[in-house]
């Protein structure tokens, strides 16, 4: 521990000198001028606030290399008015090859795509932002953007956009209220960056330099667009979100799996979500009702692991801003994970006020209430979430916060109180309580990065070793990456509203990665990554560890392969079944290691079709065998149709009782976009090691911008044999009013 304590001391003052330095590419500007005519948007430079207006090229490659001018040319004018902030992009394509596309569904995959974004920084942060784009077909792309260069897709707001295309280029205009972003009031200046991928030559490039080692979303390294004049003052105003939701719903089958005979079940139900803003940096959300029945179903997977599993959070209404929340912590010891709100019952209402006071605070409040359930055993809930964020230096921050998950009508268990006639025989404890601090270390120079955590839990009856800390620190140069992470877990820790699943031990992880760059061939970059990670208990003894060693080649087309040697030592804290389906599990603190081998190869992405293939063959515990096979196919009929079939085999040796198990996972997808207002999706999943089958269909009509119509099937069977357990269809109208 005191190690731990002295490394952070030292770590803080070295990069404290680091943080002070200047934004690279401050002196690359834009100069911004209101429209002197209106704006149409149909991607069509016809207007004389286009002709009048600065152009932005001369765009700079980052990929394959960096260190030269792009060969596509790019050139970009942004203009606005009392309303909107104006930008059309012309993209001139290289002599051969059709457009690159997924699909005119919004939000598709950047790497996967023909396409042009912009990367606002409006609150001069180099922090947080806003990002809008399209492919060359015209689909949006938007989210908010978080840490400095990560992007979220799931928010979703109000603008527009056309692209016109011809044989030589793609002309993307956009409108973007100023009401669907957040940003200082009063300011001249925000960061700026254009970004370009295009992947008929494999090439990347962007307005302001960028080093090829770091995204093109990296706020650190924008220019600046200047106004002719203060921004508008901005105005507050509101959205109001209702919806309508008409269900049938018949299950057949126990969880047991036993047959039953229940009626058919029919629902009507309606609901809202309202938007304030409060200002022009800082919203209100309310929420009375709500219903996320159309998000889309999560892609199962084979569980091998001691562990749970985490799946991402989908639901609308917890993700703008929802870097204050969620991203606290690290992969495996996040203090706050909002699918824990309403993972087994209804939501009955919520509020989430989120976003910056000032330039230097931000603020994030979150209540939510949650009915109960009886048939699970759980009483209403009530969740509060506190966080201040403060900002440091140019990019760093400190952030405070407090999670509270409170049992409504509390009554003590049977057990303990004889006298009571309660409903629930075990409601759990009656709250559980976090509060701590996040220190996140970011030099504007990116070459340095990292943060730690500190936490106290609070529940009854868990006192003392009921802390956690965890912590990392990155160098990343274009030659050499290494880093350093570890995470300390008391035995008491408790995070109900978490994601933490394990507790009592200590964890470090090094890692180190170098680059080579020929100079000419068919290779873009090739090296090695030395990994491990090495689990303790409080005692300092050994209990887990693994040591990896990678070699990824990657070529100039983009595609990847990469060989990997790993070595595995466990010992098992508690009873553990090896194949996780309900068999004899091993013994507690029985000792178990093994080696492993294996390649993971990505095909190049500007292909109609594409694969992934991943395969690893070695030991497992109790000293069987393991081979597991996992990969996906895409194949696209652009823009129109994406298929996708990923698939996972698994197959376990394992002496007597276990046996030989195999389990097979197959995911076909098909994604229609019959216009980019018309989606279609069908989803298949057969998972051999739950004995489950599930098929899920949704259409979703965008009638008009983030209003929606959707329809929502869902079937699921056992396997062995097959017969249906429950069967549901949804019809759900939404509607965004705006004032």
């Amino acid at each position: 521990m005191k190690f731990l304590k002295i490394s952070f001391i030292l770590a803080f003052v070295f990069f404290s000198t680091l943080l002070f330095a200047q934004k690279k590419n401050a002196h690359i500007q834009y100069h911004i001028h209101q429209v002197t005519d209106s704006i149409i948007i149909d991607g069509k430079m016809t207007e004389d606030s286009w002709k009048n207006a600065q152009v932005a090229n001369k765009f700079g490659m980052v990929l394959p290399m960096d260190t030269s001018l792009a060969n596509l040319a790019t050139e970009v004018r942004m203009t606005y008015d009392k309303n909107n902030v104006y930008i059309i992009a012309t993209c001139y394509k290289p002599s051969i090859g059709k457009d690159m596309v997924e699909s005119l569904k919004r939000d598709w995959n950047f790497g996967k795509n023909d396409n042009f974004i912009v990367f606002m920084d409006t609150y001069g942060d180099l922090t947080n932002g806003f990002a809008f784009g399209s492919n060359a077909a015209g689909a949006q792309w938007d989210g908010t953007m978080f840490d400095g260069g990560s992007v979220d897709l799931n928010w979703d707001n109000i603008w527009t956009s056309a692209v016109y295309n011809d044989a030589t280029k793609y002309v993307w205009e956009a409108a973007i209220p100023f009401t669907s972003i957040r940003y200082k009031n009063g300011v001249k200046e925000w960061g700026i960056n254009f970004s370009r991928n295009d992947l008929k030559t494999t090439e990347k490039s962007s307005w302001a330099p960028m080093p090829r080692n770091f995204p093109t979303a990296s706020l650190s390294y924008t220019g600046n667009l200047v106004w002719d004049e203060a921004l508008p003052a901005h105005q507050n105003n509101f959205s109001l979100i209702p919806y309508f939701k008409t269900s049938y719903g018949k299950d057949f089958a126990n969880a047991d799996g036993s047959k039953i005979a229940i009626p058919a079940s029919y629902g009507r139900e309606i609901g809202m979500d309202a938007k304030i803003s409060l200002s022009s940096s800082l919203n209100l959300d309310l929420t009375v009702n709500p219903d996320f029945s159309q998000v889309e179903v999560d892609r199962q997977v084979t569980n091998l692991s001691r562990f749970e599993l985490f799946f991402p959070e989908r639901r609308q209404f917890f993700l703008e801003n929802a870097d204050l929340f969620s991203n606290l912590g690290f992969s495996n010891v996040r203090p706050f994970f909002s699918r824990r709100i309403g993972l087994n019952t209804h939501i009955d209402f919520g509020a989430r006020m989120s976003g910056r006071i000032d330039k230097n605070w931000r603020i994030g409040v979150m209540d939510m209430k949650t009915a109960e359930n009886i048939s699970d055993n759980s009483l209403a809930q009530n969740f509060a979430v506190l966080a201040i964020q403060r900002k440091l230096f140019k990019k760093s921050s400190i952030e405070l916060f407090y999670i509270d998950k409170t049992g409504l009508n509390y009554q003590a268990p049977l057990a303990s109180n004889p006298n009571c006639n309660c409903v629930y025989q075990d409601p759990g404890a009656p709250y559980n309580k976090n509060l701590g601090f996040e220190y996140l270390i970011a030099p504007s120079n990116n070459l340095w990065s990292g943060k730690t955590i500190f936490i106290k839990s609070f529940s009854p009856n868990k006192t003392g070793k009921d802390f956690l800390n965890a912590g990392n620190l990155q160098y990343s140069t274009r030659k050499w990456i290494a880093a350093w992470q570890h995470e300390v877990v008391g035995n008491n820790f408790n995070a109900e509203v978490g994601y933490v699943p394990r507790n009592n031990y200590i964890k470090i992880a090094p890692s180190i990665t170098r680059l080579f760059f020929p100079k000419s061939g068919s290779i873009l970059s090739h090296g090695p990554q030395l990994m491990g990670t090495y689990y303790y208990n409080m005692d300092l003894a050994s209990t887990d560890n693994t040591k990896t060693f990678t070699y990824l080649i990657t070529y100039r087309d983009k595609s990847t392969i990469a060989g990997v040697l790993q070595n595995d030592y466990v010992e098992l804290l508690a009873p553990f079944d090896p194949t996780r389906i309900g068999k004899q599990p091993l013994a507690a603190h029985t000792k178990h290691s093994w080696s492993t081998v294996g390649f993971d190869w990505i095909s190049a992405p500007q292909h109609q079709t594409t694969y992934t293939l991943s395969a690893r063959t070695g030991g497992y515990y109790a000293n069987g065998d393991l081979l597991s096979i996992s990969g996906n196919i895409g194949y696209r009929i652009q823009p129109y149709i994406n298929f996708d079939f990923a698939f996972t085999y698994n197959k376990i040796n394992l002496p007597q009782p276990w046996g030989s198990n195999q389990f097979l996972l197959l995911g076909p997808k098909v994604d229609i976009t019959m216009t980019n207002k018309i989606f279609f999706t069908a989803f298949y999943q057969y998972n051999e090691q739950t004995k489950n089958i599930n098929f899920n269909t949704r259409f979703q009509w965008r009638y008009k911008p983030v209003s929606d119509l959707f329809i929502v099937y869902t079937d699921n069977y056992y396997i062995g044999p097959v017969f249906i357990k429950n069967r549901a269809v949804v019809l759900k109208f939404t509607y965004w009013w705006n004032k």
